[in-house]
């Protein structure tokens, strides 16, 4: 759906005099910080399972809340942000080399418009304005390839997570509804096997085959590369998420709690929703996952809000600078011979 709405969007665009799609762009990204802004805002005033004026006392009340550690949990949310940047930078770069700055403004710019947007539809949509228009499929699909990429390493460490968590917590299963969820994922991937087999298949100018030949043309190196920041992405948040724990007095082993971490963000990532969700729905499965460590629910919760504003939030207000001082490009680079 994605791939057929946004190049048709772009498209329409085009035709539009330049002076029009100036106020149409300003009236857009002004939506898009105010939208962002309040919807921060909300998150923090109307928050269900953690009132923030809660979450406030018991930072305050928190002993290992000191200056020190503050400034390396920042550390570790700039180096997470950092190896995302760099490896947009690594895969855009194959159509057009750009600079970590320019990888910065579009990556953090992005996750502001995706901020409240279902499923991140917006970081795709983002990142294409940023490209003349014969560069916008490549975009949508090396931007796919990134998440896929992370997607893989969340649900390859995860499912080494639950499978550990499992024998060592014992929970109650219902095979019924586990076996359900494999028919539907082995399904999806009979699916996929059935559409990538039949490359002639053309969706919206999107040709399958196309598709597979662009990737294939896409160097090793910047595939490892891509894959090898993931993992470190991966590293980081997830310890992130441990040193919080040490921090709110939790004391669990690393082992321990990096099979409960793993498990969190596997089970997370797989179950459907609307992004501005997402903070919930990890909320309420850490809770649930570390009840089995004797994990106070109100420090999970805590946590979960600490994550959510060192990694989502305060990026995405940097993220408001350069959308609001984004200008649309008029000059682009020829294209390489490569794609669609």
């Amino acid at each position: 759906m994605l791939f057929c709405i946004l190049p048709k969007l772009m498209n329409s665009l085009s035709s539009i005099p330049y002076k029009t799609k100036q106020f149409f762009f300003v009236l857009i990204k002004l939506s898009i910080v105010f939208g962002s802004l309040y919807f921060i805002y909300n998150k923090l005033t109307n928050n269900d399972e953690l009132d923030f004026t809660v979450f406030i006392e018991l930072l305050n009340k928190t002993d290992g809340f000191t200056a020190k550690n503050i400034l390396f949990l920042c550390l570790l949310s700039v180096l997470n942000w950092g190896f995302e940047i760099l490896k947009w930078r690594n895969l855009v770069s194959f159509i057009k080399p750009i600079t970590f700055i320019e990888a910065t403004k579009q990556s953090l710019a992005a996750l502001t418009a995706s901020l409240f947007t279902p499923n991140r539809i917006g970081d795709y949509a983002a990142k294409t304005v940023y490209f003349s228009k014969r560069f916008h499929k490549k975009v949508l699909l090396l931007n796919l390839l990134s998440n896929m990429a992370q997607m893989a390493t969340t649900s390859f460490v995860g499912i080494i997570g639950v499978m550990f968590f499992v024998t060592i917590y014992n929970p109650e299963i219902s095979y019924y509804k586990i076996g359900k969820l494999l028919f539907i994922v082995i399904s999806l991937i009979a699916f996929g096997w059935f559409i990538i087999a039949n490359k002639q298949i053309n969706i919206r100018g999107f040709s399958l085959k196309k598709i597979t030949q662009f990737i294939k043309s896409i160097p090793l190196t910047t595939h490892i590369n891509t894959l090898l920041f993931s993992v470190i992405r991966y590293l980081i948040f997830s310890f992130q998420f441990y040193f919080l724990l040490t921090i709110f007095g939790s004391h669990i082993t690393y082992p321990d709690a990096m099979v409960i971490i793993t498990s969190m963000y596997f089970l997370a990532s797989i179950v459907p929703s609307i992004f501005i969700f997402d903070v919930v729905i990890k909320g309420s499965i850490a809770v649930y996952l570390f009840t089995f460590a004797n994990v106070n629910s109100l420090v999970v919760l805590s946590i979960i809000m600490s994550m959510w504003l060192l990694n989502f939030v305060l990026p995405s207000l940097i993220g408001s600078y350069f959308v609001l001082n984004f200008k649309f490009p008029t000059n682009f680079d020829k294209p390489n011979n490569v794609g669609f």
